[in-house]
C-alpha cells in the first residue's frame, strides 16, 4: 500500500482513538496515539502477513500489544482492517463489550491478554520458539511495548533468552514517546541509550522516526532481512497528532472531554472514515502435526521413588500420545527430573534458565501456539512469575506448572528453598486445579491427566523419596481424593497429602496398636476438592485433622475447612506456623509440629 494512503488511515485511526476514547470517558489515548503511525506501516505497509478470516491460521504473523493500555488503537487498527465497525469502537470499555480497556480473549485477534506491563516480550519469545524450532513455519512475531515498561526485569530475560535461541523471527518495536504515567521515563527520548542497551545482548537494533512514515517503512523492510532479534527504538511523541496535548506531561490515561474532543478533531482536519487498509497474505502452508501414538500404561517403577522423580518419568511415558508437549524448565531440570523428558526428547524441551518469568511468559506463548508446555522449577521460584501466572488466566492459558521441593521436608537446604506459599497461589487462580500426589504411581497419573485438560493445572512434588501406596490399576480424577483407611470405628480422620500423607499412615500404624482408629484421606486434589468425601467423613468422625507441609494461609487447612463450613465437625490446621530452618526432614516436619507424633497427639485430644 502507498504510504500516502497509510498517512490517510493513520488519520483516520486516531480519528477513532480519539472519538472511543471520549465516549468511553475513560482510556489512554495519548499512549495510543504515540505509535500509531509505527502500526498503521506493520499491518498496511505489506511486512504484516495475517489472514483476518482466519485469525488462528498457523502461518499468520503474529501481533502482541505489551503496552496493552494501547488498546485504543489495537481495536482502531482492526476496524481500519474491516474487521470491526465505527459501531463496535464506540463500546470501548463499556460492559460486556468484547473491547476491554486492555486487551483480552473476548476480542479474536487478541494473541493473550496483557496490560501488566514488561510481559508481551516474553509471550512473543514463546511464538517465536515455536516458529522456529516446533512447527517450523516462517510467520514473524512483532512485540509493541512501551519506553516506561523497557525498565522491567521481564523484558531483559526476554531479550536475553530470544538472543541466545537467536530468534531472527522476533521484532520488538519499542514506542519512546518519553513520558510515562507520572513524568519522564527513565531515558526519555535518549534513543541511543536504549539500543546500546538492547545490542549489549545481542540483538540488532534499529532506530527510526516513529512518525515518518518511509523510515518506519524502510525500519520493517531491514528487520524481515536480519539474521538475529530485532528491535526497532522508535522516537515518538506521546498525544501525537492533537497539538494542544502532545509531549505534554499529565495527560497519560486521561480521555478528552466534549470541548477537547471538537478541537483535537478540527486540528486533524479532513478524515475519510469510508477508507479501509488490506493485509498482505501469509503463505499458504501444511501443517504436519505428530499423531498420537500408543504409549506404556504406566511408568516402570521397582522402588521407592521421589513424586519430583515420577514426574520426569512420566512427561516422558506420556508424550507420544500427547505429542504437543514441549517441556520448559528453570535450570533446575536434574533436581526437577525434566531431564528425564530432556534427554528422550530434546528438540521438546527449552532451557529457560534462571529467569522465571520469562518462563511463564514464554510457556503462554507456546500455548498460545496450540502447544502443552509443561513448566518446571523449585515451588518456591514460581511466586517471582505470579504476576506472568495471573494473567495467563485471562488468556485461557493452557500451562501445566511443576513445583518441586516443596514444604519443610526438603530439608538442609533452608528456608529460601521451601516452597510454602505455592498452593495458596495456585488455588487463587480462577479454575486452576492443583495437584498434590503422595507417591509415584499416583504422581504418575496425574501428570497424565494434567496433559489431557485444559487450562492451569499446577502439580506439586515433593524432593525425598516416598513409598508406592498405589496399584498401577489405580484411577485418579480432578476433584477426586482416596480413602486408605476406613472403618466404622473410625473417631477422627486425618486428612494429609504428600509427604504428610505418610507421616499419617505411620499415625495410624501406631494408633491401630492402642485400638485408637482413626480415617486417612489422600486429599491428592487440592482444587476442586472432593466435597462428597469429606462431608462423609465429617459425619462419621468428631473431628478432622488437615495435616500439610505448607503455611496455613491459603492452604489445605483452609481448603478443607471452607468445603466443610457449616457443617459443625471440628477442623484442625495442623501446618507450618514457625520460620523454617536448615535441618533433616525428620527434625523440620517435628519442629513445626506435622509429622505423626503431633498427629497422634491431636488424635488423642480430640478423640
Amino acid at each position: 500500500m502507498e504510504l500516502e494512503k497509510i498517512q490517510k488511515i493513520a488519520k483516520l485511526i486516531r480519528y477513532w482513538i480519539l472519538k472511543s476514547t471520549t465516549q468511553a470517558g475513560s482510556g489512554h489515548p495519548t499512549s495510543s496515539l504515540s505509535a500509531t503511525d509505527l502500526m498503521a506501516v506493520l499491518m498496511f505497509g505489506g511486512t504484516f502477513r495475517f489472514n483476518a478470516k482466519s485469525p488462528k491460521y498457523a502461518n499468520n504473523d503474529r501481533l502482541i500489544f505489551s503496552k496493552g493500555h494501547a488498546a485504543p488503537l489495537f481495536y482502531a487498527l482492526w476496524a481500519a482492517a474491516g474487521e470491526l465497525t465505527t459501531k463496535d469502537l464506540m463500546t470501548l470499555r463499556k460492559f460486556k463489550s468484547k473491547l476491554e480497556g486492555h486487551p483480552t480473549m473476548e476480542f479474536k485477534y487478541t494473541e493473550a491478554a496483557t496490560g501488566s506491563l514488561g510481559q508481551g516480550l516474553s509471550i512473543g519469545v514463546g511464538m517465536a520458539l515455536n516458529a522456529k524450532f516446533i512447527d517450523k513455519l516462517p510467520y514473524r512475531t512483532y512485540v509493541i511495548l512501551g519506553d516506561s515498561e523497557m525498565a522491567e526485569g521481564s523484558v531483559w530475560e526476554a531479550i536475553q533468552l530470544a538472543a541466545h535461541y537467536k530468534l531472527d523471527n522476533l521484532v520488538g518495536i519499542v514506542d519512546v514517546n518519553r513520558l510515562g504515567q507520572r513524568g519522564e521515563t527513565m531515558y526519555g527520548h535518549k534513543v541511543k541509550e536504549f539500543a546500546k542497551r538492547v545490542e549489549s545482548f545481542g540483538w540488532e537494533t534499529i532506530i527510526a522516526d516513529g512518525h515518518d512514515l518511509e523510515k518506519i517503512q524502510q525500519a520493517f523492510e531491514l528487520a524481515t532481512e536480519a539474521k538475529k532479534p530485532v528491535m526497532i527504538i522508535a522516537k515518538t511523541s506521546k498525544g501525537k497528532g492533537v497539538k494542544f496535548i502532545e509531549n505534554k506531561d499529565n495527560w497519560h490515561g486521561k480521555p478528552l472531554d466534549k470541548k477537547e474532543l471538537a478541537r483535537a478533531l478540527k486540528g486533524l482536519g479532513q478524515v475519510n472514515t469510508r477508507m479501509r487498509g488490506s493485509l498482505a497474505k501469509p503463505e499458504p502452508v501444511k501443517i504436519r502435526g505428530q499423531k498420537p501414538k500408543k504409549i506404556m500404561p504406566n511408568i516402570r517403577i521397582n522402588k521407592d521413588l521421589a513424586t519430583r522423580a515420577a514426574y520426569g518419568m512420566s512427561l516422558a511415558r506420556i508424550y507420544n500420545k500427547y505429542p504437543d508437549i514441549v517441556a520448559l524448565d528453570a535450570e533446575t531440570s536434574n533436581s526437577t527430573y525434566a531431564n528425564i523428558f530432556k534427554k528422550k526428547y530434546p528438540k521438546r524441551f527449552f532451557e529457560m534458565y534462571i529467569a522465571e518469568q520469562n518462563m511463564v511468559g514464554a510457556a503462554l506463548g507456546f500455548s498460545a501456539r496450540g502447544k502443552i508446555p509443561f513448566v518446571s522449577t523449585f515451588a518456591a521460584f514460581f511466586t517471582r512469575a505470579f504476576d506472568q501466572i495471573r494473567m495467563g488466566q485471562y488468556s485461557n492459558a493452557n500451562i501445566k506448572f511443576v513445583g518441586s521441593h516443596a514444604g519443610v521436608s526438603i530439608g538442609s537446604d533452608g528456608s529460601s528453598q521451601m516452597g510454602l506459599e505455592d498452593m495458596a497461589m495456585f488455588r487463587s487462580i480462577h479454575d486452576s486445579v492443583v495437584f498434590y500426589p503422595s507417591d509415584p504411581v499416583s504422581t504418575d497419573k496425574l501428570v497424565e491427566v494434567a496433559a489431557a485438560s485444559q487450562g492451569i493445572f499446577y502439580i506439586r512434588t515433593t524432593r525425598g523419596k516416598t513409598k508406592i501406596l498405589y496399584d498401577k490399576k489405580e484411577e485418579f480424577i480432578i476433584g477426586g481424593s482416596k480413602v486408605l483407611y476406613q472403618s466404622d470405628s473410625d473417631v477422627v480422620t486425618v486428612v494429609g497429602a504428600g509427604v504428610t500423607l505418610h507421616e499419617a499412615i505411620n499415625a495410624y500404624k501406631e494408633l491401630k496398636k492402642k485400638n485408637l482408629i482413626i480415617r486417612v484421606i489422600d486429599l491428592y486434589s487440592i482444587k476442586p476438592i472432593d466435597v462428597k468425601t469429606l462431608l462423609q467423613a465429617a459425619t462419621n468422625t468428631k473431628a478432622v485433622i488437615v495435616v500439610e507441609d505448607h503455611y496455613q494461609a491459603g492452604g489445605m487447612g483452609e481448603a478443607v475447612a471452607s468445603a466443610l463450613a457449616g457443617h459443625g465437625t471440628k477442623v484442625i490446621s495442623l501446618c507450618v506456623t514457625k520460620p523454617p530452618h536448615s535441618g533433616t526432614k525428620d527434625e523440620l516436619l517435628n519442629y513445626e509440629e506435622i509429622n505423626k507424633d503431633a498427629i497422634i497427639k491431636e488424635v488423642i485430644r480430640n478423640k
